[in-house]
């Protein structure tokens, strides 16, 4: 599908058509500050004046360790302006996963705050990248040449944001091109390691465009996102969505139910986008009623009788369905605000102008009949380019003739329509992230006192699943599943802490095969059943 002439095709050409056509509409607004698209653009313009002095140049991969607000963004537009790559760092990793991911995307620069709710960058970077306090790079990090600090603890190796800024030169044009990667997305998949996907200026401005479009976003329209900037879904739906769509977009460091709702009634917000866990923490919220809310529509990944309730008790008369994941810039199918209610409640999808998709059966290999399930397989003007430094990753995933096996279930109905009906293996969807249990296994095997773990995911009332750890201890050893999880909050991410663990002889009496490997399927029923005894 050729999409000249549909929609701006660049980050920078989708913020000068705003800029000039809206100039006054407020762009970005969070608790501290408010930003209209003509002051956006001349602090995109100064930003990519410092990253040209700072010797940024087109393909370079830089880094993003920041909370959600206006400067993000203007970083973000700038970077991807002058054609080099955004790399967004998780704000919730641990050292170890903040190493990773610099070193795995070849980070050349990186902006990081000093602290991002409760997580201390600065000492992070002391623990894994000592050089920051005497003169970078650093062995263990050698393509990282510079950081800038935003705050007040800035190392003695690193740069504060007045002195990086205080370098720009001369204005620079934009020199960005829609075939350039604007993003490596990192996702945890169903491997041990996050994979960095690749997503170019067309694969994400174009998604945000027919995004907005069906969701009903309009000029001086106001959408509400608490989505993180790291992950694509506040980049591609969100931030790109309401530039392309000439909105305002309110957003939050971290999404807070009574925060939420009282942006959402104090700003005056025509949409909200979220998850299940999202809508639902709004929705049963005990102060819900107290906020008078002007909403029309919300982009939702959620099931019918949340989105029912939406419509219902939050007025999101029209509110649509989504479908998508990072390899496919995310959206690959979703309802749009102008079709009968009743199939926007439902769940069915249409892909996006210009994908095709098909759903392939499981057993047999070819295409399913429709109304038959099976795994959803992508091809299209949104598939990314594939998997930074990983080729074997990626031809995986990506055929010779461009089709993405995206490792989800779906129906394929015969009007044409795609139904989402799981993630498929043993992926565990947390509250909007995703997480490998084998990425928790390799933490959790890292424990002097354990010598074999399996990580599997159980319902959660508001996070949708959680994960649950069953450990073999090593002899002699007897820590209490209490320790071993606070030892766990201090190795990984939050969300990726099992919220349940248990401490077994072995896997031979739950499930385990003549091959000696763990039926995950037969733990994960395990776990319910001890779940249901309590």
């Amino acid at each position: 599908m050729d999409l000249t002439g549909i929609c701006p095709l660049t980050t920078d050409a989708a913020l000068r058509r705003a800029a000039a056509v809206v100039p006054d509409v407020e762009a970005v607004v969070n608790s501290e500050e408010r930003v209209t698209y003509a002051e956006l653009a001349e602090q995109v313009a100064a930003v990519r004046a410092a990253l040209h002095g700072a010797g940024v140049t087109r393909g370079d991969h830089i880094g993003l360790c920041l909370g959600n607000g206006p400067r993000w963004v203007a970083l973000f537009l700038a970077i991807t302006s002058l054609g080099a790559v955004t790399v967004p760092v998780n704000t919730r990793f641990k050292a170890a996963e903040l190493e990773y991911a610099l070193r795995q995307s070849d980070v050349k620069l990186l902006f990081v705050a000093e602290k991002v709710l409760s997580s201390e960058f600065v000492a992070m970077l002391r623990e894994i990248c000592p050089a920051v306090d005497t003169a970078l790079p650093d062995p263990n990090l050698p393509r990282l040449a510079k950081v800038v600090v935003l705050g007040e603890n800035v190392p003695a190796g690193a740069l504060g944001w007045d002195e990086f800024t205080a370098a720009a030169g001369d204005p620079v044009e934009p020199c960005s091109d829609p075939e350039d990667v604007a993003l490596v997305q990192y996702t945890s998949g169903t491997t041990s390691f996050p994979k960095g996907v690749l997503l170019t200026h067309r694969n994400m401005c174009a998604d945000a465009f027919f995004s907005g479009t069906r969701l009903g976003l309009h000029a001086g329209d106001r959408f509400y996102s608490g989505r993180p900037f790291f992950h694509v879904a506040g980049t591609t739906l969100s931030m790109l969505a309401c530039i392309q769509q000439l909105s305002t977009l309110v957003t939050a460091e971290r999404f807070v139910p009574e925060t939420a709702l009282r942006l959402l009634a104090e700003e005056r917000c025509t949409h909200f986008a979220g998850n299940d866990t999202i809508a639902l923490m709004l929705l049963n919220h005990p102060d819900r009623e107290r906020y008078r809310l002007s909403l029309r529509g919300a982009w939702l990944a959620a099931s019918p009788t949340v989105v029912r309730r939406v419509i219902d008790e939050l007025g999101a008369t029209q509110a649509v369905v989504g479908y998508g994941l990072s390899e496919a810039s995310p959206n690959v199918a979703q309802s749009a605000w102008w079709e009968d209610e009743e199939l926007r409640v439902d769940g069915s999808m249409p892909p996006e102008p210009g994908v095709s998709v098909r759903v392939r059966d499981l057993v047999t290999g070819d295409d399913a009949e429709p109304g038959q399930p099976g795994e959803i397989l992508v091809r299209g003007w949104n598939v990314m380019r594939g998997y930074y430094a990983m080729p074997e990753q990626t031809a995986a995933v990506l055929d010779d003739e461009g089709w993405l096996s995206t490792g989800d279930l779906g129906v394929l109905r015969p009007d044409g329509r795609l139904l989402f009906t799981g993630r498929a293996k043993e992926l565990i969807r947390v509250g909007g992230e995703n997480v490998a249990p084998t990425e928790v296994e390799a933490v959790l095997h890292r424990h002097p006192a354990i010598r074999q773990a399996a990580v599997v995911g159980v319902p959660d009332e508001r996070l949708v699943e959680v994960p649950f750890a069953f450990v073999v201890l090593n002899d002699g050893v007897s820590p209490s599943p209490g320790e071993l999880l606070a030892w766990c909050r201090g190795e990984m991410a939050g969300f990726k802490v099992p919220r349940h663990l248990r401490i077994v002889d072995g896997f031979e009496g739950i499930g385990m095969t003549a091959s000696a490997k763990i039926q995950k399927s037969r733990l994960a029923e395990y776990a319910g059943q001890l779940l249901d005894r309590r």
